[in-house]
């Protein structure tokens, strides 16, 4: 099979022919259809996640067809095709039976703890815990972001900050998982504001449906979110994973709001400094996220499949496997609207 493979940190990806995989017990073999290239991939490609020892395949959010099934696996068969969460459970410990999969101890991470989906195929475990059919009516350039950015943004709007219709939603973050918790907060109701530092992202939040834009670069985004909002959000998403915007969206909701840590802190935004004292007299609620248990995708494929929500515009990039790399490190600065996702891993 052909694979791009980080070697070394930072460095660019390998293109290399290796082995076709066989499925262990409870194991699927997919053949990839689509895979997106996510700001978490940048983390591995960095060096910034403990978990990734070299070399490994990086590539979380995807898509593909069954070719080859493991004994054991009861649900699927090949020519099958589906979707993963990129948390991969065990189907079978105690947080998994009582749902939060996403918390399981034996969980395997395609892209960090197990090679991923910047390959023509990937192996998948625990297959019957957490593959969903793919429907026919969505593109798998489409699906792909399903694995990751779009499951991660709905279990943080619906399992943890229990979003509800007219609520004012601050995302703060325009990129791949914060457009899609615009275009989902949208969906559910909500009146949202996106927050950037860059005006082509902040157009093209206004191009999906935002209701109010703030250039973080130009004013106090905190001040301005509690002003347009007539006191605050209800609910705030931090997607970038560092101080300032943490603050910030702490630091813009109203009392008795809610705030959920999307984004992933690492390296010098691993410890942050916090303002407590907007959390104690505002009486907020801060949580954290990551991932969606599989369980969950129903509800999420119900809403598309309904027409309440187009992710189409998400996707702005289709790439090549040998492209991989130019997306790995345009994170490295502000990158460009929308999600890059790759669907030719001939060239």
């Amino acid at each position: 099979m052909r694979a791009a493979r980080l070697i070394g940190f930072r460095q660019p990806l390998e293109l290399v022919t290796l082995p076709d995989p066989s499925p262990a017990p409870g194991e699927v073999v997919l053949r990839v259809l689509a895979c997106g290239v996510c700001r978490s991939d940048w983390h591995a490609w960095s060096g910034a996640d403990p978990d990734v020892k070299l070399p490994m395949t990086p590539g979380h959010e995807y898509c593909g067809e069954v070719v080859a099934v493991g004994a054991g696996v009861n649900r699927w068969r090949a020519g099958d095709r589906v979707i993963a969460p990129f948390i991969l459970a065990c189907g079978c410990c105690s947080d998994c039976a009582a749902g939060d999969q996403t918390i399981c101890a034996n969980q395997a991470l395609p892209g960090f703890t197990q090679d991923g989906a910047f390959a023509d195929h990937i192996v998948v475990p625990f297959a019957d815990a957490n593959l969903t059919a793919l429907p026919d009516t969505l593109a798998p350039e489409i699906a792909a972001a399903l694995g990751c950015r779009v499951t991660t943004a709905w279990q943080a709007l619906t399992g943890r900050a229990r979003l509800q219709g007219g609520e004012w939603l601050a995302v703060f973050g325009g990129g791949g998982v914060g457009i899609s918790a615009l275009i989902l907060g949208r969906a559910l109701g909500a009146r949202v504001i996106v927050v950037d530092i860059q005006q082509d992202k902040l157009d093209y939040a206004m191009r999906l449906g935002a209701d109010v834009v703030v250039n973080a670069a130009t004013c106090d985004a905190a001040e301005a979110v509690r002003e347009l909002t007539g006191g605050g959000a209800h609910v705030a998403l931090e997607a970038l994973g560092i101080e300032v915007t943490t603050v910030a969206a702490m630091k813009s909701l109203r009392k008795f709001g809610r705030m959920v840590q999307i984004g992933m802190p690492t390296g010098d935004h691993a410890q942050m400094t916090l303002p407590m004292d907007a959390l104690y007299s505002g009486q907020l609620t801060l949580q954290g996220t990551r991932g969606m248990p599989s369980w969950r995708y129903p509800s999420l494929l119900n809403l598309i499949a309904g027409g309440q929500v187009d992710l189409a515009p998400l996707v702005t990039r289709t790439i090549s496997l040998s492209q991989a790399s130019d997306e790995l490190a345009a994170f490295d600065r502000p990158a460009p609207p929308g999600v890059a996702v790759i669907t030719d891993f001939a060239s």
